[in-house]
This record gives structure tokens, sequence and C-alpha cells, in this order.
């Protein structure tokens, strides 16, 4: 029925004797839609309902680019259409019903059906907080922009009673090492370990289920040693004893990856924890009615705290983790940048990473040269930059010790001198040139350079800032002797003027012009 039509079977029911709550329930509509349509006369509501239909919608701007998803991609939900906007237009606001509307709007309009599935779940009572966890794989066919299919893989976790989410995609089959590799990040995400944790019967995890005894595989029984896990394992597809992992799996297939276009693992795994951040654990959720983000702040404080990393035994091996050098010349780990040398990203595409005491390793190859260490930041949003990194060194440093060794009279001594500071500070050699060299050409005279290159060699005084330090002094020696000498002239003169003060206060005698004129006259 159209709005008018509601109109008029609610002026029927009312006469029939109906209350207006029961027409509302009867008619499938609000108390308080009933309560505004009541409001106007049939002239009014013809009007209200004319110029809603021409009245600008708040979404109208972006209807030919939803409209281009919907045909594309049929089967589209109204909260993927609102993640995608919310994604490509992050100053948009905007509400779920208003989205919701709209999409009904336009499926009808341009006459877009959906395909609706249907499933049947059992309600389970919420565990305590911090008490579960549920864990589940999954897999998913994208396109790439050439409009190949590739398949991905992903692991997912889910906090059973804040619903707080974390996930990884591989584009390859999980392996026993990349599970247990995901158990630690979902840890770190979470910022602790639950003290159960609920699996399928996934031959990664179990080999087999002997009588209710849970036989291991052995990489993974090792690993639940170590973190002393409490596990449980459920039976495949049973939505009574692990439902909310298996609606984290569609949740994520449906809203995250459908009809996302894959590029590479590296950009489609940072996608995917925007993702969580601005969808996945932002949203209020169906069941709580609560946001998973607010529920976590609480479920976290009941989670197992992370005491340890895990020992050599049971680390990951470098061949395992690989991340994509991105054009910065850094590496993105669980939503921070961490540098890597400058021109990394123009020698290689991709490098390998190992975890190990906190602190991530970062590898050429693999088993091959270790090109940066960081301490793992447990921010997000951060950039952990090596200041090694900030500067180009590809330039020789021989190079640069002879330019400096050049400013010198004595070359010879001036080039052992900067090679001995190169072997005290290899790894700083650099900077103590460069700060040789700016105060060489702050320095007033070649004379004061050459003697505190004589002094710090005969000193034995090895160091950039010695250097520096006698330089500085020396001119200041310099300054000082040099103002004495203008102090000591001052002096004298000031004596001279003093002995001969009754000079200035002297007249010479005059004689009258008279005197002369005769002495002239005479000689004629």
């Amino acid at each position: 029925m159209d709005k008018f039509e509601v109109y008029m079977k609610i002026q029927q029911l009312l006469e029939q004797g109906f209350t207006k709550t029961a027409a509302a329930k009867k008619l499938g509509i609000s108390r308080p839609t009933l309560y505004r349509y009541l409001k106007k006369s049939p002239k009014e509501m013809a009007e209200w309902i004319d110029a809603s239909k021409t009245r600008a919608k708040k979404l109208d701007p972006y209807k030919e680019e939803i409209l281009s998803w919907l045909k594309a991609h049929p089967d589209m939900k109204s909260a993927q259409v609102e993640d995608w906007l919310k994604e490509r237009h992050p100053d948009l606001k905007v509400s779920e019903s208003t989205v919701r509307s709209y999409v009904r709007h336009l499926r009808k309009e341009y006459n877009i059906p959906k395909e609706t599935k249907f499933r049947s779940y059992e309600a389970v009572p919420d565990p305590a907080m911090g008490e579960q966890a549920q864990v589940d794989f999954g897999e998913t066919w994208q396109e790439t922009p050439d409009k190949r299919k590739v398949k991905l893989y992903f692991i997912a976790f889910v906090l059973s009673n804040s619903r707080y989410k974390y996930t990884e995609f591989l584009n390859r089959p999980f392996t026993t090492r990349d599970v247990i590799l995901a158990h630690e990040n979902a840890f770190r995400w979470f910022e602790g370990i639950p003290h159960e944790v609920v699996y399928d019967q996934d031959s990664l995890i179990v080999v087999s289920e002997n009588g209710g005894d849970l036989i291991l595989t052995k990489e993974f029984e090792m690993y639940r040693q170590e973190r002393r896990l409490k596990l449980r394992v459920c039976r495949k597809a049973d939505p009574e004893s692990k439902g909310r992992i298996e609606n984290v799996i569609g949740y994520i297939k449906h809203n995250f990856a459908s009809h996302r276009t894959f590029t590479n693992i590296d950009r489609w795994n940072e996608d995917a924890l925007k993702w969580l951040e601005r969808t996945g654990n932002y949203k209020v959720h169906n069941t709580t009615k609560k946001r998973p983000v607010d529920m976590f702040q609480e479920e976290k404080k009941h989670l197992r705290p992370i005491t340890k990393e895990l020992t050599n035994q049971y680390s990951i091996p470098v061949s395992s983790i690989t991340r994509r050098v991105r054009p910065d010349n850094t590496i993105l780990y669980k939503s921070n940048r961490y540098s890597v040398p400058l021109g990394t990203y123009n020698k290689q595409k991709t490098v390998y990473i190992s975890i190990k005491d906190d602190f991530i390793l970062i590898y050429a190859s693999r088993n091959g040269q270790l090109i940066a260490k960081h301490k793992i930041c447990h921010e997000k949003g951060r950039l952990i930059q090596d200041r090694q990194h900030t500067r180009d060194r590809t330039k020789g440093i021989d190079a640069f010790i002879e330019t400096v060794a050049g400013y010198f009279d004595d070359y010879e001594t001036a080039k052992t001198f900067l090679e001995e500071i190169r072997s005290r500070f290899p790894r700083y050699i650099r900077d103590q040139l460069q700060m040789i060299l700016r105060q060489i050409k702050q320095a007033d005279q070649q004379e004061v350079i050459n003697k505190a290159l004589a002094a710090c060699v005969q000193k034995k005084l090895f160091c950039a800032t010695d250097f520096v330090d006698m330089v500085q002094y020396l001119e200041r020696q310099r300054q000082l002797r040099v103002t004495k000498r203008v102090e000591d002239r001052n002096i004298t003169d000031k004596s001279l003027e003093i002995q001969n003060e009754s000079i200035f206060y002297t007249t010479p005698q005059q004689r009258d012009i008279e005197e002369y004129l005769t002495l002239l006259e005479g000689e004629r």
C-alpha cells in the first residue's frame, strides 16, 4: 500500500471501532506514524505525499554511484552500501535507516530485486566477559583490476561477549604456522588472551577427536602448551555452539569482501583492519544493541595478559611472513607503519618479517640480511621510523672523508684523523663528518681549524664534538688576545691624553700685523 492507502485504511479501521494501537498493529506501522497521519486532512495528506516525491533526498548526490553498485551486484546489502559510502566519502554523515530506505527506494524504482537466504539458529546465552573467543576459517573469490579471479583465504576471531572481531587474509592456503601467527596477532589486537578458544574440526589444528579427547597437530599442540590455551572443538557447521563466529565469517564475506576489487594481499589486509575499525567493530550489534568497540573496553579487562613473547622454538620463521614495501619506504604491521632504509622501495617490493621479543625484524630476503629492527608499537596509526632511514646512504663514506679532509692544509693528517673517527663511530660516521664540515665552514680563519686538528690528534680526541669544542676554544682564545691588545692600546692612548691635557688649554702668542708690515717695508 502507498501512503494515501494507509491513510484511508486508518480512517476505516477507526470508524469500525478499532483502537489506534490496534489499527497501527494491523497495518504494520508505528503509533507515531499513525498519529502523524491523523493530524492531516485528506487534502493535506495528498499535498504532503506529492511533495515527498519531489523532495531532494540526502543521498541523491550519490544516486548514480549507489545505483551502479546495485546493478552490478544485485545481492548487495544496504549495510555494505553504507560501508562503501563511508569508505569512499569519509566526511559523509548518514544513518543506517536513511541508507536502508534509499536502497529500498532505488530497488523498487529500478526493479532490482535481491535474493534473501535464511538459516535457523538456536539462542545460546553469552559467556562471561573474557571467557571465550571463537575461531573459524573462510574463503572468498575476488576479482582483480584485469578481471581475473583470485581465491583468498582468511581466519577470523570474535570475543563471544562483546563481539569484538579480528581477521586476516592470505592469498594461499593457511599452514599451521600461519594459524599460530594469526593467533598471536589476534591476541595483540585483543590486548589479552581469552580463557577458552572454540574451533571447528580443522585439519590445521585437530588431527582427530578420539572419543572426546582432542589429538592436535604437533606444532599447534606445542603452541597450546606454550600459551596454556584451553581449547574446545565443535562439529562442523554447528550454529548452536559457534554461531557467533559463523555470523562473523558471513559478515566479512558479504559486507567487506563482496564485490571488492583485489590488488595485493597487503593492501587487502590493510583495508580489512580499517573496515573493522569503521564498521565491523563500530556498528551497533543487532543482538546486543551495543557497539562491539564499546563493550570491548570492559571485556579486555577480563582477558589473560600476554606475559611473554613466544620462545624461539615456537616463533614464526622469516620465510612465512611477507610484507609489501610502500612507496614511502615503510611496511604496514598491525595498523602502524615501520620504516625501512631509504631506496628499498626502488630495489624490491617485498620484504620478510619476524617477530621476536617485542621487536619486529625486517629482512631483505628469506633468511637474508637484516635491514631494519623496530620495537613493536601497540598503538595504532603511528609511524615508527629509524633516523638512519631518513637519509640517502648510497653515497660512499670514503668520498665524504676525502672531501672533508681537503678543507685542511695537512690533508694526510686530516684523513688519518677522520678514519679514526670512522673506526670508533661506524654507525654515526656521516653525522660526525657533517658536524665537522659544518664547523669548518663556520670558522673565522683557516689557521684555527688547522690548530684544532693538530690539538685533537695530539690529545687523541677522535670525536666530532671534541673537534668542534677545540675550534670554539681556539676562537675564544684568539678573541681574548685581540680584545686585550685593543684594551692595552686604549689605556696607552688615554695616558697620553692625561699627560698632555694642558696642551689643549694653551693659547699661542699672537703678533700684531703692523710688526710684519714694518719688517717687510724695512727690507725694501
